[in-house]
């Protein structure tokens, strides 16, 4: 038999962590290290419309800051499926192992599944979950 009574703070572990490291991702690497003109350029050198380094740095700033907070997780965490799955594409040149030379897509398709996985298990304990936030319960994934 499984004792359920921490899943909610996994749950939370899971959710902060990544929220976390999309914040860092997105803001401190893309936009603090890097800037946005240099996170551009290098996407258009990639071959991208230089507007997506802007995009996908905005989005993984946003994902993160709602991941942290609670909000519309399980949306949040299918929405950067498209960027994840981007990386993996652009990654999967240079082999599965993420140490390789460019990186290979190990790392993006981890995250997938993580991304995922948070997908179904909602928010967890502590969220800012829209619902509670209207005063209904909030959402709960149900046994089979």
């Amino acid at each position: 038999m499984n004792d359920t009574r921490l899943a909610p703070y996994a749950t939370l572990l899971l959710r902060l962590g990544l929220g976390i490291l999309f914040l860092a991702h997105g803001f401190y690497m893309k936009v603090l290290t890097f800037g946005l003109a240099g996170t551009m350029g290098y996407f258009g050198s990639l071959g991208y419309p230089p507007v997506f380094g802007a995009i996908v740095a905005l989005a993984e700033t946003a994902a993160g800051i709602a991941l942290i907070l609670g909000l519309w997780v399980p949306l949040v965490s299918l929405l950067t499926l498209p960027i994840l799955v981007g990386a993996a594409l652009q990654h999967g040149g240079n082999g599965w192992v993420f140490s390789n030379n460019g990186g290979g897509w190990e790392f993006p398709v981890f995250w997938i599944l993580l991304m995922l996985v948070q997908a179904g298990l909602g928010a967890g304990a502590h969220a800012l979950d829209i619902r509670r936030l209207l005063g209904r319960p909030a959402a709960t994934a149900q046994a089979a």
